[in-house]
């Protein structure tokens, strides 16, 4: 109300000017019979205007309304008075009326532009963004260089989702006036939804040329490099945003997380400790440097912190794993099991403590409490597949693969739709030369999950490692890698999927970027050095080989392969 209010003052002094006779009424000379009329209608009109001023003043918008309609009553061809009217009937939220006033002004004053631009901002209070932008076409088509119906017949486009239009409604604005740093803004932001990354950059630069300060254009501009996943770019704007706005904890906390997403510890722990010194009892940020020292491997820092949350929220058991954890990390078992260990079967995370309990034990070549411990635990939460999952692999270690399908089919009984449990089943039976047994295992899996990368994958590379069904193989495999794309093993069994079809050179292209990503993995470098020697390149192969030999030196058939090749090479 108050940029209605200083607008009326000016006005009420107007009126005053009206009454004292500062000003008076245009009479042209064949009218000078009418004069005394029109002088003493005018004058009455001003009165009521300026009672109407006053009473907008006031607040009292029903009195203004009163004293307005008495003024158009005397003067109702004055397009001034009813859009006043209008505006107050707007601000007393009886648009429908204000509507009405505006229609049938225009009707009679089509070219009375203030008019049209308060019905147009009425439509667009009312989401009617059709009818808004309508008539801010209208305003354009008389007065090209309006400014305010070129931004808002932008909006209204905006709004409607006519993004292209939207934007070149503001384009034309910024053109007209390059200095409208809300028209840049909204520019800006148009080009960002429509993925034209380097116009909305331009954009938010420009705004923030005209206002270094704006907030809304600093996040949307390091949102925007987010997107592009130019992180550095955008640490730095939100590094801006910080020295104008210190006490911004929400941006702080968002910078912290950029610097973790770039392994910029020590940057990431300054930022966070910063939001602490405006917030001291923030959990998440307390527990977010937790986790810092952890990688830091600070762990008695991290300890410190994690027992400090754990003494303020005693039942929180995401919290007394993490500390279990870290105890486990310092090898301080004693610690990590009591830490665990008070974890209750009610609690989500009893599971995964349990498991880390087994594998300390195990750790420490207590297999069989170990083993004894997982069994207590499934009696008390039968529905954990992890458990009966974990405990079979403790039996297949060491070799006693009748117990763990055993123990993996008691979980199925229990939970027959456990994906877990099947593709343990089927990794299982992988293991113990079961084909078929492997095969119906994993489609078990993806019959619950036909998304399931690993048992796509799975499937695919066995059938290309016996050569069969290759077709069928590279379906599944190219799936699993729109799934799960760049993971280093599908790249392989893709490669070694065209190694089988002959498709040498695509099997070394895949082979090569499988290698690259799992550079440790000695299987991996075989498979390359198999394509290698099948396409006569003999010293890749021999390059290959004696990599795969190094990680892998207990490799008969490798060392085999590697043998025959430096004699072919030799002769």
């Amino acid at each position: 109300m108050t940029r209605i209010f200083s607008r009326k003052i000016f006005l009420f002094f107007l009126s005053m000017a009206v009454l004292s006779g500062c000003a008076c009424p245009i009479v042209r000379k064949d009218d000078t019979a009418q004069q005394p009329l029109q002088v003493e209608a005018s004058s009455i009109a001003a009165f009521h205007y300026t009672l109407g001023v006053l009473q907008a003043l006031n607040e009292n918008i029903d009195g203004a309304i009163r004293e307005m309609e008495e003024a158009r009553r005397v003067d109702p061809s004055s397009p001034y008075l009813a859009k006043e009217l209008a505006a107050l009937y707007t601000e007393k939220g009886d648009t429908d009326k204000a509507l009405s006033i505006c229609k049938m002004t225009l009707e009679e004053h089509p070219d009375d532009l203030d008019t049209r631009m308060l019905l147009a901002g009425i439509y667009l209070n009312q989401k009617d963004f059709k009818s808004a932008a309508g008539e801010y076409r209208l305003v354009i088509q008389r007065d090209p260089k309006n400014v305010a119906a070129h931004f808002y017949l932008g909006t209204s486009l905006a709004e409607m989702k006519e993004l292209d239009k939207a934007a070149t409604a503001l384009q034309e604005l910024v053109r007209i006036d390059p200095d409208h740093f809300l028209g840049n803004y909204y520019l800006a932001r148009i080009l960002f939804e429509l993925g034209r990354y380097d116009d909305a950059e331009t954009g938010f630069k420009r705004t923030l040329t005209l206002r270094p300060q704006f907030e809304a254009a600093l996040i949307d501009l390091a949102r925007l490099y987010e997107v592009q996943k130019k992180i550095p770019q955008a640490i730095e704007v939100y590094k801006s945003f910080i020295d104008y706005y210190p006490s911004r904890i929400q941006v702080r906390i968002k910078l912290g997380e950029l610097f973790l997403r770039e392994q910029r510890y020590d940057e990431a722990e300054s930022a966070f400790q910063g939001v602490l010194k405006l917030d001291k009892t923030n959990r998440e940020v307390r527990l977010t440097l937790g986790l810092i020292y952890l990688e830091k491997g600070q762990h008695e820092r991290a300890i410190q912190v994690l027992t400090a949350l754990m003494n303020e929220h005693p039942n929180d058991y995401k919290l007394m794993y993490l500390l279990g954890t870290t105890y486990e990390g310092i090898k301080d078992n004693e610690k990590a099991l009591d830490t665990l260990r008070g974890i209750p079967a009610t609690s989500e995370q009893f599971s995964n403590a349990q498991i880390r309990i087994g594998m300390i034990l195990k750790g420490q070549r207590k297999t069989e409490e170990a083993v004894a411990s997982l069994n207590e635990a499934i009696e008390k939460k039968k529905d954990a597949p992890g458990l009966y999952a974990y405990l079979a692999s403790i039996y297949e270690e060491g070799k006693e693969f009748a117990k763990a399908e055993e123990i993996i089919r008691t979980g199925l009984r229990v939970i027959p739709d456990s994906v877990d449990l099947y593709y343990s089943l089927g990794v299982l039976y992988e293991k113990t030369d079961r084909f078929e047994d492997c095969i119906q295992a994993m489609q078990a899996v993806l019959r619950l999950d036909p998304d399931h990368a690993e048992a796509l994958n799975f499937i695919g590379y066995m059938y290309a490692d016996r050569g069969i069904h290759l077709d069928e193989a590279e379906k599944m495999i190219q799936k699993a890698l729109k799934l799960k794309p760049g993971n280093g093993y599908m790249i392989d069994s893709l490669g070694w999927v065209y190694f089988r079809e002959n498709r040498l050179d695509e099997a070394i292209i895949q082979l090569r970027e499988a290698s690259e990503a799992l550079p440790e993995d000695p299987a991996i470098l075989e498979h390359l050095g198999d394509a290698y020697d099948k396409s006569g390149k003999i010293r890749e192969a021999i390059d290959a080989y004696s990599r795969a030999l190094k990680l892998a030196p207990e490799k008969d058939a490798l060392k085999r392969k590697l043998d025959t090749l430096m004699r072919k090479n030799v002769h």
